[in-house]
């Protein structure tokens, strides 16, 4: 077969693999915002279940998370539930009280983070003066108001916990449009007890 036959064939064959390339890729991704949405419905029956005062919850039988609060930003449209523990496997499926901060119903410095591509995207479009409440495992409502919102290297940075004060620090990972996950910034939005 000459060369010149040939060359149709190859470029269909190239065609293919690049749809096919293509068609994965989108997928892959479409998959990781759909589990995430699915996480939230399956993590709000579990909310139920622990406002209705069962205790550690889990929202699907293999987790070895549970939810520890619901987070409402109503500027942004946001609602969602807050599962125990920062880790990449918690994260996947919402945002994630880190434990070495304060218990949500404790005074002092909670931290919740959360990834820049799902949950936490919203993060980037807060101002100082929006409001966030936070409900706990007993139904108790707290209400914040975004005091800052900074870019910090966390090579170097650090988040102080000895304030006596009432505060919610939201985390997560910056840029928000970042090709590759990771990185050393981190966006970090600062938000002071409301008094009632």
């Amino acid at each position: 077969m000459s060369p010149v036959h040939s060359a149709p064939r190859n470029l269909a064959a190239l065609t293919v693999c690049l749809l096919s390339v293509g068609l994965w890729q989108v997928g892959e991704g479409s998959w990781i915002y759909a589990k995430a949405k699915l996480a939230q419905y399956l993590l709000r029956r579990a909310w139920s279940h622990t406002l209705a005062g069962e205790s550690y919850i889990k929202p699907w039988p293999w987790a070895d998370t549970w939810p520890i609060a619901r987070l409402i930003v109503p500027s942004q449209g946001i609602d969602q539930i807050v599962l125990e523990g920062a880790y990449e496997r918690t994260l996947a499926f919402g945002p994630g009280h880190l434990e070495s901060s304060v218990a949500i119903e404790q005074p002092g410095t909670v931290i919740l983070t959360g990834h820049r591509d799902t949950h936490f995207r919203f993060l980037e479009r807060l101002r100082p003066g929006d409001v966030l409440t936070l409900q706990s495992r007993t139904g108790q409502w707290n209400s914040f108001s975004v005091r800052d919102v900074q870019v910090v290297d966390s090579r170097i940075a650090w988040i102080h916990f000895d304030t006596k004060d009432t505060q919610l620090i939201l985390v997560t990972c910056y840029p928000f449009d970042a090709i590759t996950a990771g990185g050393p910034l981190r966006y970090v939005v600062t938000a002071e007890a409301r008094q009632s």
